[in-house]
């Protein structure tokens, strides 16, 4: 299930991607699919070790994608701190920062991290979770977000793009998505996020059914839908080029060995 639009990221095979707050790899994934280098980061040592699996087995399968001079895409799961980032200035692409900054107590300074990394040129798409349909979700648990590494903040799509201009980076074009999953939530907070009932587990099999066999009827809905109530918000900002006609292309940072082993420990 993927947030953000590859299209309106602009990804393109050869480039450099970095996955910040990776998760189980889903967007890491699909940028390695397409032939960029991806550097996927993720505090938490169960998320780095199963993107890392998922990575090899896409790799194994012949499925990655080949850069612009025709050799394999490469990959790299590290763990580490997003707001010091194991990555030199200038030397990415493009970031995805999915579903991530309302975790983050100091996000102005996971935002400056991401602006150092970043290529003059380089684009940033960054999602977080829509204020509306995220209010109501705390209105009805606080189980939802009050626990150790939930949610601190809940954005305004106004201050969101404050914070990334304030990094030096410039919003541009954003929109929402997952408009089917913003009842579910609603559902499950409102009967209690850890209590399973039937109601949660048939709004599940929806959800597992839209997502394996992808249905022009829920497609279509969410499509309708997701200005509404789309339970993330998606901005894409870039970082002015030094100078104008620079290109965002370019070679790949891989960290050595003896730093990716330092940083899984």
């Amino acid at each position: 299930m993927l947030t953000v639009d590859y299209d309106r990221l602009d990804l393109r095979p050869g480039m450099t991607v970095l996955d910040l707050g990776c998760g189980e790899g889903r967007h890491a994934f699909e940028a390695y699919r397409r032939g960029a280098s991806v550097l996927a980061v993720d505090w938490g040592v169960p998320e780095v070790e199963t993107t890392r699996q998922w990575l090899d087995a896409i790799a194994e399968a012949g499925e990655a994608g080949r850069a612009g001079d025709g050799r394999v895409a490469r990959a790299e799961v590290v763990r580490g701190d997003l707001c010091a980032l194991p990555v030199p200035d200038a030397s990415v692409d493009r970031v995805i920062a999915s579903e991530v900054l309302e975790h983050i107590p100091d996000d102005a300074a996971a935002i400056a991290e991401i602006a150092r990394v970043l290529k003059p040129g380089g684009r940033l798409a960054v999602t977080v979770p829509r204020y509306g349909p995220e209010r109501i979700c705390w209105a009805l648990s606080d189980a939802y977000h009050a626990n150790e590494g939930g949610h601190v903040r809940i954005y305004r799509a106004d201050v969101l793009r404050t914070r990334l201009t304030a990094a030096g980076l410039v919003p541009g074009a954003g929109h929402h998505a997952h408009a089917l999953h913003a009842p579910f939530w609603w559902l499950k907070c409102a009967v209690g996020v850890e209590r399973d009932s039937a109601a949660v587990r048939a709004y599940h099999r929806l959800l597992v059914w839209d997502l394996t066999k992808r249905p022009w009827i829920t497609r279509t809905a969410e499509r309708l839908l997701d200005p509404l109530f789309g339970k993330s918000l998606v901005v894409y900002a870039d970082k002015p080029a030094v100078a104008r006609g620079s290109s965002a292309a370019g070679g790949g940072y891989v960290p050595p060995a003896e730093e990716r082993t330092a940083a899984a420990r």
